[in-house]
């Protein structure tokens, strides 16, 4: 390409972004999007639930929100036709039906559906336990371990027996304590045949 046209070709792609934000530097090609950018550095959020009043940066954003409320799902699985409120949240389920796994540890080659299972699974080979407990500082790799975990401290037992109303602060728990009801002799010792209700005992 000769200087002159090569000269002309930069001045055409400086012009494909001319809005510049002044304080990271990011270009855009219009400045409705330069404006909806600046709010992520400036907090601003002008778009309010009329519901709930929780704040959005992006009227996008409100729109999807508000399907919280209204219960409207408009993007539906041409397999099983199960409904979603958001357009990233179909794509993902659909690869339950395709197997599609496009997310690969760059580890062990592990592949994933989604980038929040293959973010978890890093930890594993990393070791890092970003959920730390605010009474104990017992760290974990996952934020549902976490919160498990802090019905130790809390006492929060969620998971009630239908039968005898007695609570549990696991669903394990729960399980092995109804066999306690409804099953008769779940274990039995191939030695002695005595029966046990839980498997380590």
């Amino acid at each position: 390409m000769h200087s002159a046209e090569y000269s002309s070709s930069c001045d055409t792609h400086s012009f494909d972004h001319p809005y510049m934000c002044a304080i990271c530097n990011k270009t855009f090609s219009t400045k409705s999007t330069l404006n909806k950018h600046q709010r992520l550095h400036s907090g601003d959020r002008p778009y309010s639930c009329a519901v709930c009043n929780k704040a959005f940066s992006q009227n996008g954003h409100l729109i999807i929100h508000q399907r919280i409320h209204t219960g409207d799902r408009p993007y539906s699985c041409t397999v099983c036709h199960k409904a979603f409120n958001q357009k990233g949240h179909l794509i993902t389920h659909e690869r339950t039906h395709s197997g599609d796994q496009p997310y690969i540890c760059d580890v062990c080659n592990k592949a994933f559906s989604t980038t929040s299972t293959l973010i978890r699974h890093r930890r594993i080979h990393s070791g890092e336990r970003p959920y730390i407990c605010a009474v104990c500082d017992k760290a974990f790799n996952q934020k549902s371990t976490l919160i498990k975990h802090q019905r130790i401290h809390s006492d929060d037992h969620p998971f009630i027996c239908g039968l005898c109303n007695k609570a549990f602060s696991r669903k394990s728990e729960l399980t092995v304590h109804r066999c306690i009801h409804i099953c008769d002799n779940p274990l039995n010792c191939s030695v002695c045949n005595k029966a046990f209700s839980q498997k380590n005992n």
